[in-house]
């Protein structure tokens, strides 16, 4: 389908409408807000022990067996590609440090990989959306970590669908297996599980 011009500028007047809006709210309200296809996506809820402690677990495995040059990056800023109206912010970027030296959002085609950590109150955001949103922006692997079940998988190979670019190869991995992410493997043993008692407050 094309895009006439008019439709091509409503496009880009909204997503500057929806930055706007997100980087107004990322001070002023808890949880993460994200701009994917279908808009802003607002994780309410702070991330709590289990989420952080894997992400932390993570970055240090990795950052274990890496070139030097290569980081596990936990921090700001955000990845975006403007042209797909998509602005995300991974739980670790695998990145090289040369790439990291830019003004404003990281170019999401630098990345070597992008983690997330499954949030337990908003699962389809790791698990649908960005398992959409990341071939679109080039990511070449996302490895998704699930708290909630002790398992993940690792999306690689991205490939033309009639629905857009997806990944084609999916490797499943339940906790305490070794898991490769990109070129490195590292083990998934006593990464924490979130607690199954309702009263549990939510990541």
């Amino acid at each position: 389908m094309t895009i006439a011009p008019d439709d091509a500028r409503r496009d880009a007047l909204l997503y500057r409408t929806m930055r706007e809006f997100v980087q107004s709210m990322d001070d002023t309200l808890p949880g993460k807000f994200e701009i994917t296809k279908e808009g802003i996506v607002h994780d309410m809820m702070a991330p709590v022990g289990p989420h952080e402690l894997t992400t932390l677990r993570v970055r240090k495995r990795l950052e274990k067996v890496m070139p030097e040059d290569l980081v596990a990056h936990t921090g700001t800023p955000d990845v975006e590609d403007q042209s797909e109206g998509i602005m995300r912010h991974p739980d670790v970027m695998v990145i090289a440090e040369a790439d990291m030296e830019v003004e404003g959002s990281f170019d999401p085609r630098t990345l070597v990989a992008a983690i997330e950590i499954v949030s337990r109150s908003n699962p389809d955001n790791d698990w649908v959306s960005k398992m959409r949103d990341y071939p679109l922006l080039g990511i070449p692997v996302y490895a998704i970590f699930d708290p909630r079940t002790g398992s993940g998988a690792v999306l690689t190979d991205i490939h033309p669908t009639p629905a857009g670019p997806r990944y084609a190869t999916r490797k499943e991995f339940v906790y305490g297996e070794d898991v490769t992410i990109g070129e490195w493997t590292i083990t998934t043993e006593n990464l924490p599980r979130y607690t199954k008692s309702p009263d549990a407050a939510e990541d």
